[in-house]
């Protein structure tokens, strides 16, 4: 039975969510410091999976889990995994707030892709919503101003794999529950990143081992979270929320890596929010779709 709307319940949950995203943030950099990005990733995934097993059982256990789209399933985590590790990646090169204002044109990748496979229509608010994002992204980026910074690229391809991972997590949603979703998302992602990992593998120091189980924590809950406060309210309470990740990633970018935010950064992250603003639908989005990101 779905919950009784509640604003004040939706607004705990939701900042439990962003506290776990930005605490991933943070973990992620001290992690990616030490060791190769497809490590971390691998880490994340497996201990990810172990976390995740009471709730597989809560659910009906390993039979449960079995679905009739593991093509779907290949596809999107693939994808996924990408977009995971490009993110990583760009978080070694750039402050926290210009990636995190980058990573926010996901929903406008989203929108055209759901256009084109989904079917989905592109409204006139979406129409802004994806103008708006762009010059928000030329803004930050600054193409023929010096040198583009190779970590903004790498976040807004890291951004349009999430958004193709939207598209199908909208997809699988029709027939598989949040749980079954992120159970496969966890087991494919260990077998896709294994390789790659081993690769370069060390031994994780004593001191780093903390900041490996509180990515692989907060991989977990930020998604969780922000599904319980889907449950209590709509998107269109919900997502506002969630745009304070920008200025607290400004923040904490500041009091822990002395970065600085530009006038530009400002504005194209101020025009990117905005359009996603536009592009809020009135309606509740399902739960499982926090399993994209």
């Amino acid at each position: 039975m779905a919950p009784t709307p509640s604003i004040p319940k939706a607004a705990f949950w939701m900042a439990l969510s962003i506290a776990s995203f930005l605490a991933m943030s943070v973990a992620g950099r001290a992690t990616t410091a030490e060791l190769n990005v497809f490590q971390v990733l691998e880490l994340r995934s497996v201990i990810g999976l172990f976390i995740l097993l009471p709730l597989v059982m809560m659910s009906g256990g390993f039979a449960a889990m079995r679905t009739q789209r593991p093509t779907a399933h290949i596809a999107r985590n693939v994808i996924h995994y990408t977009g995971q590790a490009a993110w990583l990646y760009a978080l070694t090169l750039i402050p926290l707030a210009v990636l995190i204002s980058i990573e926010f044109t996901t929903p406008i990748w989203t929108a055209i892709l759901a256009a084109t496979f989904l079917g989905e229509r592109l409204s006139r608010p979406k129409l802004a919503a994806i103008v708006l994002g762009l010059i928000g992204v030329v803004i930050i980026v600054r193409p023929g101003v010096g040198s583009i910074d190779p970590g903004h690229l790498i976040v807004l391809g890291a951004a349009v794999c999430f958004g193709i991972s939207v598209v199908l997590v909208k997809s699988l949603t029709r027939t598989d529950s949040v749980v079954r979703i992120i159970f496969w998302m966890l087991i494919i992602q260990s077998v896709v990143g294994l390789v790659p990992a081993l690769y370069e593998w060390r031994n994780p120091p004593l001191e780093l081992w903390p900041w490996i189980v509180l990515i692989a924590f907060t991989g977990m809950s930020s998604h969780f979270c922000m599904a319980r406060a889907l449950g209590y309210a709509d998107a269109t309470v919900i997502s506002p929320m969630d745009f304070l990740r920008v200025p607290l990633s400004a923040l904490i970018g500041w009091l822990l890596y002395s970065e600085q935010i530009d006038a530009f950064t400002a504005g194209g992250a101020l025009l990117i929010l905005t359009g996603n603003l536009l592009n809020l639908q009135r309606k509740a989005v399902k739960p499982a779709e926090v399993a994209a990101s």
